[in-house]
């Protein structure tokens, strides 16, 4: 079995992890796009154009499925890359959890990028799914480029920006960048108020896992033996995990158990 992730940047590697710990035996194809980081500001057009060849990159290592880990390009490219690809590849986008967030009713933050923040995609879900909740949108400027870039000032910048702009009532907060849940403890302890209930947070990483392995009709053997292969692809190069991976336990426990080859 072999199963490909795909991002803008690291926030795939989440996603990635969440499979490895499902399925410990399948090859892992990761591939992003440095060389057109950071994608919230661009156009749809261009989301799109760089989306697909990330895409393609993954797509020539014959996996047999291809997870969009990444909420940007989920929302404006998932129609263009399942036409492209289908059914040949299966495609996995990545929602922002803000159903299962809704569910508990309080009141609802969604953490995202630009791009992602008031697109008629993430409106749709809250109109669908959020009805009756009381939702605020958080844009995020700056916080998937600084955690692509394991830029620990402009981290805590952008984290404590968007918390000022985070009302104080907030019960949870849905992560819709893949790149947030890298540090979605920092993310948690700037927002939690001291006299509050335990704050929730709701990531995407283990449902988009869980969703691959039963489009592709394979079940969760987190027991079987590990003895995989990780392949990295940076703008469609092959390489390495980058240093600024593994200053996150995600890449350090993907490197520690499927070496790249």
């Amino acid at each position: 079995m072999k199963i490909a992730l795909m991002d803008s940047g690291i926030g795939l590697l989440p996603a990635a992890a969440a499979v490895r710990r499902l399925r410990p035996d399948a090859d892992l194809v990761l591939s992003w796009d440095p060389d057109g980081m950071p994608w919230g500001p661009r156009t749809p057009e261009d989301i799109t154009q760089r989306a697909i060849a990330v895409a393609e990159a993954a797509a020539a290592h014959e996996p047999d499925v291809l997870i969009v880990a990444c909420n940007t390009a989920s929302v404006h490219s998932l129609p263009q890359m399942r036409a492209r690809f289908e059914p040949d590849l299966p495609i996995i986008g990545t929602v922002p959890a803000i159903k299962p967030a809704a569910a508990a009713s309080g009141h609802v933050a969604i953490w995202a990028t630009p791009a992602t923040t008031g697109s008629a995609y993430q409106r749709g879900l809250i109109d669908q799914f959020a009805a009756g909740v009381t939702v605020t949108e958080v844009a995020c400027p700056g916080l998937a480029d600084a955690v692509h870039h394991a830029d620990e000032a402009a981290v805590e910048a952008a984290i404590a920006s968007a918390a000022a702009r985070t009302p104080k009532d907030v019960t949870a907060v849905v992560l819709g960048c893949t790149n947030y849940e890298l540090v979605g403890e920092r993310i948690r302890a700037a927002v939690q108020r001291p006299d509050a209930q335990p704050l929730v947070l709701h990531g995407s990483a283990g449902a988009v896992a869980a969703q691959a392995l039963r489009r592709i009709g394979a079940e969760p053997t987190p027991d079987a033996l590990a003895d995989t292969t990780l392949t990295v692809l940076l703008s469609g190069r092959e390489a390495t995990l980058p240093d600024t991976a593994l200053t996150y336990a995600e890449g350090r426990f993907l490197r520690a158990v499927s070496p790249v080859r």
